[in-house]
C-alpha cells in the first residue's frame, strides 16, 4: 500500500464509457439502433411507473394478474438484454473451437476445394448472423430472439384463462399450436408427418420451454456462463434427480420423479415457484422503481454535487480525497445497486484526486471499489437487497433499514480509519481550502438534492407508505424539484413560486368547497360536472399536498416553454444528460435546442428513464434466472432433505454452518450479481440458519454481506478490477488491497449474528423485533445486549484497521499487527474463540457452555485493555519518531479549481 506522488491523467468520458461497456460486455449503439433501445427502455420505465402509481389496473385495457405483469416485466428485460448484450464477440473457448474448423478444412482439403468453400461460407454466415466483435450492431440472431421473446408474453396476456386450466388439466391438457393458430395447421401436420409429434404437444408447453431457454440465453449474455450453468443444472436435476440412489452418501439429494410438463409449468406459469415467482414479483413492485429513483437522482446532478460536497467537507483533512471517496462512493453505491458501475462512474472523479494526493494507483482503485460495493448495505435504499429481504423475511421495510444501519456505519467507519492511517503513514496531507469548493456555498446551491432522500425516509419510516408508492412519490418529487430548478432564476423567482402557491391554495379551497380538485370544481360551476361533498379544511389541505407535485411540474414547464433560453443558475444536470441533449438535438437537425432549458429538462426525464431501464435489465434477468433454484427446491420437495444434509455437514455447529455459509456466499457471488447470489443461498440455507436459532433478519444480512465481499475477492473481484481500470493500476494488487480493506464485511456479520442487539433487535414472544424506546429504557437489556456489543464492534473495526494498514501513530510490527487482530476479534466477536474452545472440549468429552454474557464481556474487556495498551505504546513511539523526522505535507500537488 505504498504511496505515489506522480500525477496521472484521468480517463475521459469516452474512456469511462468504453471501460464500463468492456467490463459489463454491453453494446454501444448509434443511430436508429440507439433510438430503438432508448424507446423500448423508456416504455419499460413508463410501464413500471404506471404500476407504482395505479397498480395493475390499466384503464380501458382492464386489470392484469400477477403472472401477466411478471411475464411482461421479464419480456421487457429479455428484449433489452438481446439488444444490449451480444451473443458472441468471436472470442472465448467455444468461438475459438469453431474458428479452428476453417483453417483445418483448408489444410486438409486445400483452399480451392468445394468443401472448404462451403465451410468458409457457413462460417461467414454464422459470423454475420450472431457475432458482434465491436459491440456496435444488432445481429439477425438478436432480431429472431427478440421476436420469439414476445410470444410467451402475448400468450400469457391473451390466454390467461387457458393458463388457469393448466392447474386442473395439466400443461398438456390445453390446446396445441394448430388450434390456437389454425393457419399453421398445414405446417404442424407436415412436421408431424416427419415423425416429430408436435401436434400432440400443447402450445403452452412449447412456449414455456421457449421462455425458459430465452431466460437462460439472456442470463449467459448479461451475467456470464456461471449463473446460466448453475440454473441449467438445477433444471436438469429437477428432471433426473430421482436417479440419485436414496441409500447412498448423498441419498438426501434424491427427489421424486417429475415429468417435463410439470417442471415447465411450475418454472414458467406459476408465481409461487420458478422464474415468475417471488424474486420477479419483488422486482416488479420494488426493485425497478428504486433503480429508477436512483437514475433520476444521478441524472439530476446529485452525484456530482454530493462528491463536491464530500470533498468540501473532508478535503482539507489528512487523506481528504480518499475520505471523500469513502463518503460519496458509499452514497452513490447505495442508489445504483451496481458495484461495477458505481466504481467506474464515481471513481472517474475520486480516483484521479486520490492519486494526485499521493495514494498509489492500486490503493486508490481499492478504496473506490471497496466503498462502492459497501454502498449496497447502506440504508435506506441498499441497492436491491433490502426489498428482497423485506419479501423473504416478512420484515417491514422500516425495520430492515433500521437494523442494517449500525453495521453499515461500522464498515464505512473502518474504511475512514484505514484511509486515514494510510495517509498518515505516507505523509499524504489534505488540500488547501482555496482548491476546494466552499461547503456553505455547496449547501446553498444544492441543498435541494437532499430533499428526495429526506422525503423517501419520511414516506417509508414515518408515513409508512408501501414501498412502491413511496418510490413513486419520491420520483415525482425529483421530477417536480428539477422542473422548479430549471425554471428558477432571479427574473422568474417570484412569479414562479407565487403561481405554484396560488394554485395550491386554489386546489385546497376547491377540495374544501366542492369536495374535488380545481379542475372538477370549474366543471361543476360550468354545469358539466357533478358536485361532491365538501371536506374539512385540514383534510383539504392534505389532499392538495398530494397534487402539489403535478402542480409544480405543469407550472414549471409552462415557465420553461415561455422562456426556453433563460438562465438557470442552480441547474447542473449530469454530463450524460448534456451529451444526450446535444446528440438528440443534432440528430433532428436542431442543434440549438440543446441550449434550451425546456429541452434539457425533457432530456433529463427521458435519459433517467432510459438509464434506469438499462440498469434494471441485468437485475431482472438475474432474479428471473435465480428464481429457478428456489422453484426446483420447492417443487421437488428437496428443501427438508437439503436442510438435513447441511445439518449433517455442519455437525449441528452454528460456527461451522456460518463459515460454510460465508464461503458459499463468496463463491456464488464471484461474477454473479448480489441479487442472484442472495436468492439462491437463501433458498438453500434459510431453513438451516433459522433452525439453529439465528435471528432471521441477521441470517439474511449475513448472506448479503458475504455476497458483497465477492465483488472484491480475487481472482474474480469484478468491482476491484473495474477500479484498477480507472486507476490504470495492476489488477491483482488492486483486488488484494480491496479484499483487505473489506475484511470488515467478514467480522461484522459474525458480530451481529451472535449479538443481534447490534441490529437493534430483541427477541420476544412473537420472535425478533426492532427495539423501541421502552427497550432502550430497560437498562438490564440495553446495556449488555446493545450498548456493549455496538461499542465493541466499532472498537474492533478500529483495531482491524490498524491490523490491515500496519500503522497507528507509528509503524506497527508483525507481532503488533497480530496482537491488534486478536484485540479486534475479542472486541467484536468474542464468541468465535469460545465456540472453537467448546468444539475442542466436546471432542474430549467435556460439553461446557462458554458463550455466556459474563465470559464474553470479560473477553471484550481483555480486548479493550489490549487495544488501549497497544495504542499507548504506539503513541509513545510515534512521539519519539516525530521528534527525529518531520514529513513535509505541503508538497502534495493540489487539483485544479473545480476539479473536485
Amino acid at each position: 500500500m505504498s504511496v505515489d506522488n506522480r500525477d496521472t491523467e484521468a480517463h475521459s468520458d469516452e474512456e469511462q464509457d468504453d471501460l464500463l461497456e468492456t467490463i459489463e460486455r454491453s453494446r454501444s449503439h448509434r443511430g436508429a439502433a440507439a433510438a430503438l433501445v432508448t424507446l423500448i427502455a423508456i416504455t419499460f420505465s413508463t410501464f413500471q411507473l404506471w404500476i407504482a402509481a395505479r397498480s395493475y389496473s390499466f384503464g380501458w385495457l382492464g386489470s392484469l394478474q400477477q403472472l401477466q405483469v411478471n411475464t411482461i416485466h421479464v419480456t421487457f428485460a429479455l428484449v433489452l438484454a438481446f439488444l444490449l448484450f451480444p451473443a458472441s464477440r468471436g472470442e472465448g473457448f467455444v468461438a475459438s473451437q469453431f474458428g479452428a474448423i476453417e483453417p483445418a478444412a483448408r489444410k486438409r482439403f486445400g483452399p480451392e476445394s468445394g468443401l472448404t468453400r462451403l465451410v468458409e461460407r457457413l462460417g461467414d454466415g454464422v459470423r454475420w448472423a450472431a457475432v458482434d466483435r465491436n459491440l456496435a450492431q444488432v445481429t439477425p440472431l438478436d432480431v429472431v430472439l427478440i421476436a420469439l421473446s414476445l410470444l410467451p408474453a402475448i400468450y400469457t396476456a391473451r390466454e390467461y384463462s387457458e393458463i388457469q386450466q393448466m392447474a386442473l388439466f395439466g400443461i398438456q391438457g390445453v390446446r396445441p399450436i394448430h388450434e390456437v393458430y389454425p393457419t399453421l395447421e398445414p405446417v404442424v401436420m407436415g412436421i408431424a408427418a416427419l415423425g416429430i409429434p408436435i401436434d400432440d404437444v400443447s402450445y403452452g408447453f412449447l412456449l414455456g420451454i421457449l421462455g425458459i431457454l430465452l431466460v437462460l440465453e439472456a442470463t449467459r449474455r448479461t451475467l456470464g456462463l456461471l449463473l446460466m450453468s448453475l440454473v441449467s443444472l438445477f433444471i436438469v436435476y429437477a428432471r433426473w434427480g430421482y436417479l440419485v440412489p436414496s441409500d447412498s452418501a448423498i441419498g438426501a439429494m434424491s427427489i421424486p420423479a417429475e415429468s417435463w410438463g410439470n417442471i415447465v409449468y411450475n418454472l414458467w406459469y406459476t408465481t409461487e415457484a420458478g422464474i415468475m415467482s417471488t424474486p420477479v414479483t419483488v422486482s416488479v413492485r420494488f426493485i425497478f422503481i428504486f433503480i429508477l429513483f436512483g437514475a433520476f437522482l444521478e441524472m439530476s446532478g446529485a452525484g456530482k454535487w454530493f462528491i463536491d460536497l464530500a470533498y468540501s467537507l473532508t478535503g482539507t483533512k489528512r487523506g481528504g480525497p480518499a475520505k471523500a471517496s469513502v463518503v460519496s462512493s458509499g452514497f452513490m453505491g447505495m442508489l445504483s445497486g451496481s458495484s461495477i458501475a458505481n466504481t467506474v462512474t464515481t471513481g472517474a472523479f475520486t480516483i484521479p484526486l486520490m492519486k494526485r494526493a499521493g495514494y498509489s494507483p492500486e490503493f486508490s482503485g481499492a478504496v473506490e471499489s471497496s466503498s462502492s460495493s459497501g454502498g449496497q448495505m447502506l440504508p435506506p435504499v441498499m441497492g436491491a437487497a433490502a426489498f428482497l429481504i423485506v419479501e423473504f423475511t416478512g420484515t417491514p421495510f422500516a425495520d430492515v433499514i433500521v437494523a442494517a444501519a449500525l453495521p453499515a456505519l461500522a464498515f464505512f467507519f473502518g474504511m475512514w480509519v484505514m484511509v486515514h492511517f494510510e495517509a498518515v503513514r505516507g505523509g499524504i496531507g489534505g488540500l488547501s481550502k482555496a482548491e476546494l469548493p466552499d461547503p456553505i456555498e455547496e449547501l446553498r446551491t444544492g441543498w435541494f438534492y437532499l430533499l428526495p432522500i429526506v422525503l423517501l425516509l419520511y414516506f417509508l419510516v414515518i408515513a409508512r407508505f408501501s414501498i412502491n408508492r413511496a418510490g413513486w412519490y419520491t420520483i415525482v418529487a425529483v421530477v417536480a424539484l428539477l422542473a422548479v430548478v430549471a425554471a428558477y432564476n432571479e427574473r422568474t423567482r417570484l412569479p414562479l413560486l407565487g403561481t405554484i402557491a396560488a394554485l395550491y391554495l386554489g386546489q385546497a379551497a376547491a377540495y374544501a368547497t366542492t369536495g374535488s380538485g380545481l379542475v372538477s370544481a370549474v366543471q361543476t360551476l360550468a354545469g358539466t360536472g357533478a358536485a361532491a361533498d365538501p371536506i374539512p379544511i385540514t383534510a383539504a389541505a392534505t389532499a392538495a399536498v398530494s397534487d402539489l407535485g403535478t402542480i409544480v411540474i405543469f407550472v414549471s414547464i409552462a415557465f420553461l416553454l415561455a422562456q426556453p433560453r433563460g438562465d438557470a443558475p442552480l441547474l447542473e444536470f449530469a454530463d450524460d444528460v448534456d451529451t444526450a441533449a446535444t446528440r438528440s438535438a443534432t440528430a433532428v437537425g436542431r442543434p440549438e435546442l440543446a441550449s434550451s432549458r425546456a429541452y434539457q429538462y425533457l432530456t433529463f426525464v427521458g435519459k433517467s428513464m432510459d438509464s434506469g431501464a438499462r440498469t434494471a435489465t441485468t437485475v431482472v434477468v438475474a432474479v428471473a434466472a435465480a428464481g429457478v433454484v428456489p422453484g426446483v427446491i420447492s417443487v421437488s420437495g428437496l428443501g427438508p432433505n437439503l436442510a438435513a444434509l447441511i445439518d449433517i455437514v455442519s455437525g449441528g455447529s452454528i460456527l461451522i454452518l456460518l463459515v460454510l455459509t460465508g464461503f458459499a456466499s463468496i463463491i456464488f457471488g464471484m461474477g454473479m450479481p448480489t441479487t442472484a447470489m442472495y436468492i439462491i443461498l437463501v433458498a438453500m440455507l434459510e431453513t438451516p440458519i433459522s433452525d439453529v436459532g439465528i435471528a432471521i433478519l441477521a441470517g439474511h444480512l449475513f448472506i448479503l454481506y458475504f455476497g458483497l465481499m465477492a465483488d472484491v475477492t480475487p481472482p474474480v473481484a469484478v468491482a476491484a478490477f473495474a477500479g484498477a481500470g480507472v486507476a490504470k493500476a495492476d489488477e491483482l494488487k488492486t483486488a488484494t488491497i480491496a479484499f483487505l480493506l473489506s475484511l470488515n464485511k467478514i467480522l461484522v456479520p459474525f458480530a451481529f449474528v451472535f449479538s443481534p442487539g447490534i441490529l437493534l433487535l430483541r427477541q420476544g414472544s412473537d420472535g425478533w423485533n426492532v427495539i423501541g424506546w421502552a427497550d432502550v429504557a430497560d437498562v438490564g437489556f440495553f446495556v449488555p445486549d446493545v450498548l456493549i456489543p455496538v461499542v465493541g464492534m466499532f472498537l474492533g473495526v478500529y483495531a482491524l484497521g490498524v491490523t490491515i494498514i500496519g500503522y497507528q501513530y507509528s509503524s506497527v510490527s508483525s507481532v503488533g499487527r497480530a496482537l491488534y487482530s486478536v484485540a479486534s476479534v475479542l472486541l467484536m466477536v468474542p464468541e468465535l474463540p469460545l465456540l472453537v474452545a467448546e468444539g475442542l472440549l466436546t471432542v474430549v468429552g467435556v460439553a461446557p457452555s462458554l458463550t455466556t454474557f459474563e465470559v464474553t464481556v470479560s473477553l471484550r474487556g481483555i480486548g479493550l485493555v489490549m487495544l488501549a495498551g497497544l495504542t499507548n505504546h504506539n503513541r509513545s513511539r510515534g512521539k519519539k519518531e516525530s521528534g527525529e523526522s518531520e514529513r513535509d505535507e505541503s508538497a502534495v500537488t493540489a487539483p485544479t479549481p473545480g476539479e473536485a
